[in-house]
């Protein structure tokens, strides 16, 4: 627990935690890219030349809100 607030109920004391990707060739975590999502000839997104940050999340243990960070560059 720490001591941010969270934005939808008020409490103090985020649970920290991650969001898990579990498809094809992850890597076992989610990342934030910047910019529009684009879409390359077989589908997959457009990332090459992207920043890309890792996502830290934490839970409210009142109601269960996320909220997420994109923070250090990944």
């Amino acid at each position: 627990m720490n001591s941010l607030r969270c934005t939808h109920c008020g409490t103090v004391g985020l649970a920290d935690g991650f969001v898990e990707d579990a498809g094809d060739h992850s890597r076992g975590y989610a990342r934030w890219i910047e910019g529009a999502l684009e879409r390359g000839v077989f589908g997959g997104a457009k990332r090459m030349g992207r920043l890309r940050r890792q996502i830290e999340a934490f839970r409210c243990p009142k109601c269960g809100h996320l909220e997420l960070f994109a923070t250090g560059e990944v």
